[in-house]
Parts: C-alpha cells; structure tokens; sequence
C-alpha cells in the first residue's frame, strides 16, 4: 500500500469528479479528465497552496472541517467519506481500531443461527473478506470455503484467483470490483494490519484487474442489493441480499441471501436446498443428484 494513501485517494478521486464549467467559470480544454488541484481547492474553500501540500504528502493534520469540505468538493459518498476520515487520521500519526486476533472468531450462537437457516444461504464475513463461517447451502451457492486453509477462506481472493468464480458470478467484473472497494475501506480502517498487507500485495502481483480496480481508490461498503449466479446445477439464480453487521463483534457481517417469491430463482433455491439438506440428513443420499436437478432449466 502506498505510503501517502491520504494524498493518492484525494488524487484518484478528483480525478473521477466531472467538472461543472459553469460552476469554475472555467471553458478551457482539458487534457486530463476530472477536477484540478485549484479547482478542489477552490470548491472546498482552500488555498491551492494548503491543497497542494495535503495531496503531496507535506501536510498530514487536515482539520474536520477541512476534510468536510474536501468530501463535499470530491462529491463523496457515506463510505468514501468515512474512508477520508480514517486515512486522514493515519496520517496524522492516529490508528484505527487494531485486530486483536490474527484470526477472527464467531461465537458459537452465530453459528447455530446459521446451522437454523437451512433453507437460505448465510455466511459471516469478517474483515480483509475472510469469509467466517457459512451454513450448507451458502457452501453449495458460493464456494465451500470451510474446505479451504483457514489463511486462504477470503471471499476477494477466491473472485480473483479462482477461475471457478468468474462462471459462478454472471456480473463478475461489476461484483469482484466492489470487492476490492470493501477491501480498500478495510484498509483505512486497519492501516497496520500486516495480513492485509500481505493479501493486497499477493493480489497486486498475481491479477491485473486488481493493479487497476486497487489504483482507482474507490470505497464500497455493502448493506443490501443484488447478485446474478450461473449456478453449474441449476443454472441462473438472482438473490437478493441483506448484509447486516453482528452486535457486538467488531468488522464482523451476516449476510442472508433470499429469493423473491414466485421466481424461477426461488423454485430453483427450493431445488438447491432440497438437496443440501438431504445430504445432511443422510450423506448417502447425495452421491446421487435428484432427477430434478438433472435437468432444471426445461
């Protein structure tokens, strides 16, 4: 990760902001897209000098209001400008809140919670993307990352890395970037956690789209949507899902997939699921797949 991530952020995202001429009072060509350093400044209510040595690294104790005014220059988001904040507070010498385990734990209620749930796919995700625990039919819709290394159970790892991924998520670029998104929000959070540094730099030798996506700055954090899977067994699935943060645990997020009702992708879910829990019920019974799933798309 770069040493001025304050200045390279402010640099990627002024970059992503379209000018409003009428708003600078400025008609000349531009040879590069986005905002300029005077422009930011001028929107914020700085100096472009002041400006110039915050983006460069020189000036590392932007006062809030400074940096609300930046995030309303830069047209930031809630994510994006929480994300400003906690760079900003690196920067000034300040942490975020330090991992107080190398590996994150979920307690045992959460995991019955999940156990219960046989019907919709769950997993806990914990921070860097390392997915903490999933019920049976998340396993068989996603990925089985219990059978993985416990180092290697991270969701943005396997999206990138493992060609299995790019079938099962039919808006892989769309998904995977907003995974890197989350991972780059996670980085300001926990400047200093050396497994998050490791990841980034496997990822940044190993996938282009990460170099690219990583370089961009962009922020997401997920609370609710949408993902298009091309499941082998069944084919297409759209779930709709709620992420919602564990009470009480920090950097810790149960996400629920569910169908809407009278879909093909619920019938589908239903198939799925059918299956998922007769292999628990009787291991025996899922070396063969019912006639159902055999053929699902006629």
């Amino acid at each position: 990760m770069a040493r001025n991530e304050l200045g390279e952020f402010l640099k990627a995202r002024r970059a992503a902001v379209a000018p409003d001429p009428r708003l600078l009072g400025d008609l000349r060509p531009r040879r590069v897209p986005g905002l300029r350093r005077e422009e930011v400044a001028q929107l914020a209510g700085l100096s472009a000098d002041y400006y110039t040595r915050l983006e460069q690294g020189r000036h590392r104790s932007p006062s809030e209001a400074v940096l609300n005014g930046l995030a309303e220059a830069l047209e930031l988001d809630t994510s994006a400008r929480q994300h400003l904040f906690a760079l900003a507070r690196a920067a000034a010498g300040g942490t975020g809140p330090k991992p107080t385990d190398r590996v994150q734990r979920v307690r045992p209620s959460l995991h019955q919670l999940l156990e219960s749930l046989t019907d919709l796919p769950a997993f806990v995700r914990g921070r860097r993307t390392d997915v903490l625990a999933m019920n049976p039919l998340a396993r068989f819709v996603l990925h089985d990352f219990t059978a993985e290394p416990v180092r290697r159970r991270n969701l943005v790892r396997w999206a990138l890395l493992d060609p299995e991924a790019r079938t099962r998520y039919r808006d892989w670029e769309q998904v995977v970037s907003a995974m890197v998104g989350t991972l780059r929000m996670d980085a300001g959070r926990h400047p200093d956690d050396p497994l998050l540094k490791e990841l980034v730099g496997e990822l940044a030798v190993q996938s282009e789209e990460f170099r690219q996506w990583w370089a961009e700055q962009r922020v997401v954090e997920r609370t609710a949507g949408t993902k298009r899977f091309n499941h082998p067994m069944v084919g297409e699935l759209d779930v709709d899902f709620e992420a919602l943060d564990v009470a009480g645990e920090s950097d810790q997020t149960l996400f629920i997939y569910t169908t809407r009702p009278g879909s093909e992708s619920e019938r589908r879910m239903r198939v799925l699921a059918g299956w998922v829990n007769e292999q628990q019920e009787s291991p025996a019974a899922g070396q063969g797949l019912p006639a159902e799933v055999s053929d699902p798309r006629e």
